[in-house]
C-alpha cells in the first residue's frame, strides 16, 4: 500500500450503515493503562467507539492494539481507569447505596453479553462439529433450544458462506474456513461490538482474501459496532470510519481513513506507513 494513493471513490466504497457520531459512545477508554509486572503497555488512554462505527487500530506490534481489544472482550482487566459499555463501567459496579464496588460475575456476564471477540487463533473445539461449535455458546450462554441455536447458526454460517459444512469438523477445514467458522461462533451471539484481532494473521497468504471479503460483507450489512485490529493497510483504509494508529502503549494520531493514510501528520505514523510500500 502506498501512503499517498488518494481515498477510495465513493462508487468504489460498500454502502453500509453510517455510525452515529451524535449518539453517546457504546465503548468508552478512560485514562486505561496496563501492566504487567514493570512492563506498562497501555500508558492513560483515552477512546471512544460509537454505536455502530468501524474502527481499525493499526500499530507496530507490540503497541497494546491486542490489549485494548483484550481489556473490552474481559479477557484483561485494567490496572487503572476505566472501560465503560453502554455508559456503565466493565470492572465496577454500583451499589443502591451509591457505593462503587468491584464487578461480581452476573454484572461482568450481563455486560460480556454485548461484546464478540474472534481471535488470531481459531479456538475451535475439534471434537466437535462446524454446527455444534456455532450452537454451543447460543445454547448454554443465551439459554436458546436447540432448534432456535440450531436456526441461527445456520444463518450465520450462510453469511461466511460455510453452510454446506454443518457436519464437518475442523480437522477438514482449511484455515479460512476454521476463521470464517470462528467468525460465525461471535456472530450469533448477536453482540453490540465486535473485536477482531488480527484474524488473517495466522493464515496461509492464499486464504487472507476470503476472510477479508467476509468481514467487509459484515461491516457493509451490519450496524454491529467494530474494533478492527489489524496489520491490512488496505483493509483497514476501505472498511473503516475512523482509524487509530498507536505506538508504545499510546495513541499518536487518529482520524478519517484519508487522513491517515494520506496525510500523515506525524513522523512515527509516516515511518511505520512506509514499511507497506
Amino acid at each position: 500500500m502506498n501512503q499517498q494513493l488518494a481515498e477510495p471513490s465513493a462508487a468504489e466504497k460498500p454502502e453500509r450503515p453510517v455510525a452515529d457520531a451524535k449518539a453517546p459512545p457504546l465503548v468508552q477508554y478512560e485514562q486505561v493503562t496496563k501492566r504487567y509486572g514493570e512492563l506498562e503497555v497501555i500508558k492513560g488512554i483515552d477512546l471512544t467507539l460509537q454505536p455502530g462505527e468501524k474502527l481499525a487500530l493499526i500499530g507496530p506490534s507490540g503497541s497494546g492494539k491486542t490489549t485494548l481489544g483484550r481489556m473490552l472482550a474481559t479477557l484483561e482487566k485494567p490496572t487503572s481507569g476505566r472501560i465503560l459499555v453502554e455508559g456503565e463501567s466493565l470492572w465496577e459496579m454500583r451499589m443502591p447505596s451509591g457505593k462503587t464496588v468491584p464487578a461480581n460475575d452476573r454484572h461482568l456476564r450481563r455486560l460480556r453479553g454485548n461484546i464478540g471477540m474472534v481471535f488470531q487463533h481459531f479456538n475451535l473445539f475439534p471434537h466437535m462439529s462446524v454446527i455444534d461449535n456455532v450452537t454451543l455458546a447460543p445454547r448454554s450462554v443465551l439459554g436458546l433450544s436447540k432448534e432456535e441455536a440450531h436456526e441461527r447458526a445456520v444463518t450465520m454460517l450462510g453469511k461466511v458462506g460455510l453452510d454446506s459444512k454443518l457436519s464437518e469438523f475442523p480437522s477438514r477445514l482449511s484455515g479460512g474456513q476454521k476463521q470464517r467458522v470462528a467468525i460465525a461462533r461471535a456472530l450469533v451471539m448477536q453482540p453490540k461490538v465486535m473485536v477482531f484481532d488480527e484474524v488473517t494473521s495466522a493464515l496461509d497468504p492464499e486464504l487472507v482474501g476470503e476472510v477479508l471479503a467476509v468481514m467487509k460483507e459484515i461491516a457493509r450489512d451490519s450496524d454491529m459496532a467494530m474494533m478492527l485490529i489489524t496489520h491490512e493497510m488496505d483493509f483497514a483504509r476501505d472498511i473503516a470510519d475512523r482509524v487509530v494508529f498507536g505506538a508504545e502503549g499510546r495513541i499518536v494520531e487518529q482520524g478519517t481513513p484519508a487522513d491517515i493514510f494520506g496525510q500523515p501528520r506525524s513522523e512515527r505514523l509516516r515511518s511505520f506507513l512506509s514499511r507497506f510500500g
